[in-house]
């Protein structure tokens, strides 16, 4: 990162004191790019207000209303939100379409923001909504580390993230985890500005020395009122309709883009206990059949009454770990990113290609692919053959949920936060053991 280093004023020789401090860049999580200290501190007041600039109104109302209730979550202080001028003791936001930083460029140009305080206001103007949010999450952990001085020290941060993709990924697939959890974790998320948030939405564990791959577990999370699908669903843990926007509406509400994955033709036997017919070994596999012309069919029929739910643009259609029928699963690989532009979103999977393929000729290029596993297929071949790719190595950055997580809080409806008087934030999360993502051992 970029860190502007600031001297500190040093006075003339004569009485009074040598120098002035100036204040340290505050530390909020991503760091700071860029911050310039002052002198003093500006201080929450009873008359504070969250002022929205004027013409605005529309498009920061909401944020407004977020930032007041998270104001009052960590500090007790309940802001009123109002479109009038500001006055001492407001935090003003504001759009600015016009502000440009050299050094950030296009990250500040759409994700960025410009923090100034003085001991008067706290002004976050940003060229974009998402610049204004992240800058009021900055805003935030200052307030809440201030040790209940409500107070934020004078200064100007300009502030952008280095990556466009900054994403995590979990696999409710392998394990349900409930909605109110998933709500909590892009709440999360947004307090440390990631912007997408995977759901493996099915996926099995692995066979072991069990004789039959029917003793495996196995997901698929997502539950339809379509006949054709009744019993797809798991039952033990699916999100209805309902469940999915309600997703959907708490990550635009934190910056967040939901990006929905539904995994074949390998890890695929919740689909093949839906379907055994669909299933390599007489269904005794979790590799799908492709065959089967009706296996791809099936596929893109899940796809299709799914596909409306997603209000993201890119849809993952898995693709990974196929071991069997190199082949046919270029035809598959082909066929499914073909049948997902025409859904109308742009298509992502899981690199396999050294493996699957002597090289990637006759494969679909315009998707993105997610780089899991050097051996499997690395950055330096994606980039060599020509795809977009989002880094997501096994290595460090890939937890498979496992049976043996615990979570430090106990799960309740909405945001887990304790009251304001214990400025605890953000709500804590679990910690899993990472198991191989292929082999299933710890």
């Amino acid at each position: 990162m970029f860190l502007l280093a600031v001297p500190s004023a040093v006075a003339a020789p004569g009485p009074g004191p040598a120098k002035t401090d100036l204040n340290p860049r505050p530390a909020v999580v991503p760091a700071l790019q860029q911050w310039e200290g002052g002198t003093g501190s500006f201080e929450l007041r009873k008359h504070s207000r969250i002022v929205l600039a004027k013409k605005q109104v529309d498009e920061l109302d909401d944020q407004g209303a977020q930032l007041s209730t998270d104001i009052a979550q960590v500090t007790g202080h309940k802001l009123d939100v109002s479109p009038r001028i500001p006055q001492d003791g407001d935090i003003v936001l504001s759009i600015d379409p016009s502000l440009a930083d050299t050094a950030g460029g296009t990250r500040y140009a759409e994700e960025g923001y410009t923090l100034t305080v003085t001991d008067r206001n706290v002004t976050i103007a940003a060229p974009t909504e998402k610049g204004v949010y992240y800058g009021t999450r900055s805003l935030l952990q200052i307030l809440l580390l201030d040790d209940g001085r409500d107070t934020v020290p004078v200064g100007t941060a300009v502030d952008w993230p280095n990556y466009k993709v900054r994403g995590f990924m979990l696999d409710v697939g392998r394990r349900f985890f409930t909605a109110d959890y998933i709500r909590d974790y892009l709440r999360l998320m947004g307090w440390f500005k990631l912007n997408q948030l995977q759901l493996h939405l099915n996926d099995n564990g692995f066979k072991g020395d069990k004789p039959s791959w029917s003793e495996v577990q196995a997901g698929f999370r997502l539950k339809t009122d379509n006949p054709e699908l009744a019993g797809l669903a798991s039952k033990d843990g699916a999100y209805d309709r309902a469940d999915w926007d309600s997703f959907e509406d708490t990550a635009a509400a934190n910056g967040v883009t939901m990006v929905p994955e539904i995994d074949a033709p390998a890890h695929s036997l919740a689909f093949i206990k839906f379907r055994p017919s669909l299933g390599l070994n007489h269904g005794d596999s979790d590799h799908l059949d492709l065959s089967k012309p009706e296996t791809t069919e099936f596929m893109k029929s899940v796809f299709d009454e799914f596909t409306p739910w997603f209000r993201s643009p890119d849809v993952h259609f898995g693709a990974d770990e196929y071991t069997v029928d190199k082949p046919r699963y270029k035809d598959y690989f082909n066929e499914m990113a073909a049948h997902i532009r025409a859904l109308g979103k742009h298509p992502r999977a899981w690199g396999s290609l050294s493996v699957m393929a002597a090289n990637a000729d006759g494969y679909d290029r315009d998707l993105t692919l997610n780089s899991w596993n050097n051996g499997w297929y690395g950055p330096q071949a994606m980039k060599r053959d020509g795809y977009s790719f989002i880094n997501t190595n096994d290595a460090l950055l890939y937890i498979v949920p496992f049976a043996g997580w615990t979570e430090s809080t106990s799960t309740t409806s909405g945001s887990r936060m304790s009251s304001p008087a214990t400025r605890a934030w953000p709500p804590a999360t679990p910690t899993f053991s990472a198991p191989c993502r292929r082999c299933g051992t710890t």
